[in-house]
């Protein structure tokens, strides 16, 4: 039985990575035969503004390389903003990097950004309407926005929560998001993301929220774990994890 490696390249002050990339990895274990383990190398920020983001991606070459020594199965790269405040399409851009950084160390392993994948899994599972739900302040939360919609994406509405520190982001109860996501229209919605933001606890919401909506309901953590799932060749299920991961859309590429 193989243990596949995951690794993450995550800023400093984010926690919630380290505990939802697992949890529902853990989730998976149960169902399927595979096993897998973590593993992270971390770079600085503090407060989720345009500077820090900026000096932060800058860093994560160091992490892959890194990561790269380690000889990890794929690579997470595990903030979304980092990458939609660099400009549209960076995520392209932001992988290309990285992998050549890994390259460079003579290793060939897949990387995962979490706002590659939050765009990417809504493509595959043919979402064209969204509404989302953030804790970002207003300026970076609008480059979010954009960037989504420059993706081919209808934005129905989205609320962000702003909060700057992100620790303080970390801190919030996942199941205050059953109460956030009333405020947000979801009305003709294809899907609803619960968090478009990776260090916003989301998981334990998830499925009651996507139950109370009748719509698949989703994270940028879900759809990172999704797509580094099918990066390694593996079955894409977790369960009690939105629909995303549900064995109803395991075979969608």
């Amino acid at each position: 039985m193989k243990t596949y490696r995951i690794g993450q390249i995550v800023p400093s002050s984010n926690i919630t990575m380290e505990t939802e990339i697992p949890a529902m990895l853990r989730q998976r274990e149960a169902i399927r035969p595979e096993r897998f383990s973590f593993h992270s190398s971390r770079m600085r920020m503090k407060k989720v503004t345009p500077e820090e983001l900026a000096a932060m991606d800058h860093d994560s070459l160091r992490c892959a390389r890194e990561l790269a020594d380690a000889d990890v199965d794929v690579m997470g790269y595990a903030c979304l903003v980092a990458i939609m405040s660099q400009g549209l399409g960076y995520h392209r851009t932001a992988r290309a990097r990285l992998e050549g950084a890994i390259a460079e160390e003579g290793k060939s392993i897949p990387v995962i950004s979490s706002a590659g994948a939050l765009v990417e899994e809504l493509k595959a599972l043919g979402i064209k309407r969204v509404s989302l739900l953030m804790p970002y302040m207003k300026p970076l939360a609008a480059k979010v926005n954009e960037y989504i919609e420059s993706e081919g994406f209808e934005i129905q509405d989205s609320l962000a929560l702003e909060i700057e520190d992100n620790l303080a982001v970390a801190a919030r109860d996942p199941m205050a998001l059953t109460e956030d996501v009333k405020r947000l229209n979801t009305k003709g919605v294809d899907a609803v993301v619960l968090s478009a933001c990776v260090q916003m606890p989301s998981l334990a919401a998830l499925a009651s929220v996507e139950a109370s909506l009748g719509i698949p309901v989703t994270s940028a953590a879900a759809c990172t774990v999704r797509s580094m799932l099918k990066a390694m060749r593996l079955e894409p299920v977790a369960s009690n994890a939105g629909a995303f991961l549900s064995e109803a859309l395991a075979s969608v590429e």
